[in-house]
Order: C-alpha cells, then sequence, then structure tokens
C-alpha cells in the first residue's frame, strides 16, 4: 500500500498497532504517488487552540475573552484585558503544572497529517491533501492558515470544525473569523477559495466506537466484580446560560453524543453527562463535574470514570481541570476515579476523521449537499449578531463575498 511521504511522516509516528489500523480498509491502493504539482485541497481543522509555552498564556487569555461569541461580558473591551492580565499567572501556573504548555497544537498536526494520508488514499481524484491548523485563540492562529494557504495556492478547501458538537460560541466564533480574516487579507473570501463547511459530527460512527474503545480501557482499570457498577460521568465544557437559552444547540448535540456511546457500549454502566470549565459570576449550565463526584460520593458511589466528551484532544480541561484538580477532591471524597483517554492519536478517531471529509468532499462534488449544511444557516431564535448573519451568507455562497 502506499501512503505519500508528506502525510506518511506522522503515520509513521504512531504505534505499530495504530499503523495497522489506518491501512486497513482502504477504498483505493495507489503503487505510484499523486502528482505533486497542483495545489493542495485544504482541510482547515479549526478549534480554540492553547499555549504551548509559558509565554503565550497571556495572549491566549487575551484572546480569549476578548471573544464575544464565547464569552459575552460588558464593556468587552475594557474588560477583556484586565481579566486577562489579572487570570495570567493562575493560568500560568496550571500549565505549568501539566508540563509548560498544553498539547493540543502537536495532537492537531498529528491528527491532521494522518488523515490527508489517509485522504490521499480514499480521494486520489482531489490529492494531495494538506490540513492547515486554525486556532482561534492561539498560534497558528487564523491568520496563520490563511497566509499558509495563499502560499499554496489553494483554491479549494473544507472548513473542517474539530468541536463535534456545534455552538455558535465555538465553532460559529471560528467560521466568523475565517470570514473576517480572509475579508482583511483581501484573499479567500471573494471567490479565490472555493469553500465549504463541515460545522458539526456529533454521532459519527467513528467518533461513537473512538470514545467506546476508550471508556472500556478505562474500565478495565477497575476489579471485574465492580466494573459494572462504575458510574460514567460524561464531561462537557459548560456554556453560559444566556446562549444555551437562545437556541444554541450544543447542549443537545453532547448529549446526543452521549446516548450514541452508550448504545455502542450496550449501555453497560449507570451515566450521567456533567459539565466543567465555568468561567465568572454568571449562570452557566450545569450540573458542575466536580459537583456531581462529590453528591455520587455522598450516597456511596465511588467508582467512577470521566469521559471528556466534547474535547478531541488533551489540554488544560482534561489535564489539569479533571485529571489534577478533580483527582485530588476525589481522592480526599475515598473515590477511585479514573479517566478514560482523550482521543489524540488514537487509529480509530483519525480514519474517522479521514471518512468525515472523504463523504463530505463525495457529497459535495455531486451535488448532494451545499457548502453550508441545513442545520448551519438556520440561525439561533434568539440570535441578534449581524456577524453571524453575514458569516452564514458567506458560507452558503461557497466563499463568495457576502451582500448586503
Amino acid at each position: 500500500m502506499f501512503i505519500p511521504l508528506r502525510g506518511w511522516r506522522a503515520v509513521r509516528a504512531l504505534p505499530c498497532a495504530s499503523r495497522a489500523y489506518l491501512a486497513r480498509g482502504l477504498a483505493t491502493v495507489r503503487d505510484t504517488p499523486p502528482a505533486e504539482t497542483k495545489p493542495p485541497t485544504a482541510v482547515v481543522m479549526m478549534n480554540m487552540g492553547g499555549p504551548s509555552t509559558l509565554d503565550e498564556v497571556h495572549s491566549f487569555l487575551s484572546n480569549l475573552f476578548h471573544d464575544s461569541d464565547l464569552i459575552p461580558l460588558p464593556m468587552q473591551k475594557l474588560l477583556a484585558p484586565l481579566i486577562a492580565k489579572r487570570r495570567t499567572p493562575k493560568i500560568e501556573e496550571q500549565y505549568r503544572e501539566i508540563g509548560g504548555g498544553s498539547p493540543i497544537l502537536r495532537w492537531t498536526r498529528a491528527q491532521g497529517e494522518g488523515m490527508a494520508a489517509l485522504l490521499d488514499e480514499l480521494n486520489p481524484e482531489s490529492a494531495p491533501h494538506k490540513a492547515y491548523v486554525a486556532f482561534r485563540y492561539a498560534a497558528p492562529l487564523t491568520g496563520d492558515a490563511i497566509a499558509e494557504m495563499r502560499a499554496d495556492g489553494v483554491t479549494r478547501a473544507i472548513a473542517f470544525t474539530q468541536y463535534p458538537q456545534y455552538s455558535c460560541s465555538t465553532t460559529g466564533s471560528s467560521l466568523n473569523e475565517l470570514y473576517r480574516v480572509a475579508k482583511q487579507e483581501g484573499w479567500g473570501a471573494n471567490g479565490e477559495v472555493t469553500w465549504s463547511v463541515i460545522d458539526r459530527w456529533p454521532a459519527h460512527p467513528g467518533l461513537v466506537k473512538a470514545f467506546a474503545a476508550n471508556i472500556r480501557q478505562a474500565l478495565d482499570k477497575y476489579p471485574a466484580e465492580r466494573r459494572d457498577g462504575v458510574v460514567l460521568l460524561f464531561s462537557a465544557h459548560s456554556l453560559p446560560l444566556e446562549i444555551v437559552n437562545r437556541g444554541d444547540t450544543y447542549t443537545p448535540e453532547v448529549a446526543a453524543t452521549v446516548h450514541a456511546v452508550m448504545q455502542e457500549l450496550n449501555f453497560s454502566n449507570p451515566y450521567r453527562l456533567t459539565w466543567q470549565s465555568k468561567v465568572g459570576p454568571k449562570a452557566w449550565q450545569g450540573p458542575q463535574t466536580a459537583a456531581m463526584v462529590e453528591g455520587l460520593a455522598k450516597r456511596g458511589r465511588t467508582d467512577i470514570c470521566l469521559v471528556p466528551i466534547a474535547f478531541t484532544s488533551d489540554h488544560i480541561e482534561t489535564l489539569f481541570e479533571l485529571d489534577l484538580e478533580l483527582g485530588e477532591e476525589a481522592a480526599a471524597l475515598g473515590v477511585t476515579l479514573t479517566r478514560a483517554p482523550s482521543l489524540n492519536d488514537s487509529p480509530i478517531f483519525i480514519r474517522a476523521l479521514a471518512d468525515i471529509v472523504s463523504a463530505h468532499m463525495r457529497d459535495f462534488d455531486a451535488g448532494k449537499v451545499g457548502s453550508a449544511s441545513t442545520q448551519l444557516m438556520l440561525r439561533c431564535p434568539e440570535c441578534t449578531s449581524p456577524k453571524c448573519a453575514r458569516t452564514k451568507r458567506w458560507v452558503a455562497q461557497g466563499g463568495r463575498e457576502a451582500e448586503a
């Protein structure tokens, strides 16, 4: 089997079992590599990102608190820099405790290169494929991805959210930023690139199987006689209730992922969906994960397995909030707490990414789907954001400047 060297460098670094899984079931096998003279088909992997070093923490927090799509604040331009400055020392210490930075960029690049290698096999007609990382709050930012695509001469691109469940505060914010930056740079927003969007995939079979495999791995750490009684706590990043209440689809889509995973597990264990990472004094989606652990412990349920269900790789929410912070609290409560591994370099997950993009490109080229899904084009009933409306018009037109 041939996998182009460009993508294979990332795949080669995976464990042997992972490489074997990625190789199985590919639709097309070639004996010779594709011509490298044409520009790559771009797959833009959009995510929040994280500071790779301690020096990047302040800028990461500043970008995050300036984003009104994620954290709406009164007098945002005035308050955001003050909050970022005040929180920087504390957050720097948290990143120091997990090794000095977030691993999300490393994992995203590994996932993207593995995915691109598979796409070259699955869709030779659109090869070569190249993954571009577009983080919202940390380098490489959306502007970095746009600049790299422009240098590569890209004419076809898929904006692929790495949030499996859609929210206007996450995927929506990334799409707003993609349109804003492309328009500002004068490239990518006026028809130079044919865009289409993969905006959600909460119950894709490959995603579900990847989560289920990692949960089984975590459950195996418990003695057999206690295993079926372990409570699975699916933990997702919370949202302010004002975002939920305007019609955002994140909450039900996270619940859909949880239900699909439990179906895959044949509902082997009791479970709950919980929420983490509340910031600020406003009301956020609950119940909070830490409060649920405490409540279960009081009721004698001391075997608990955490499952980060809205994250596709490790970062501070898993490595610090769950593993260190909540792990310490659970130990004091007498709880045997484990965590299902994050998806990271899971070969099942990387294959799922390739399958999602492959199916999207084939359906788009066949005219079965448009550049934006019907669900993406339905705005939240209580949405009043003019930039949201402009972005949706832009993606609906395949990346041409939205008309006034």
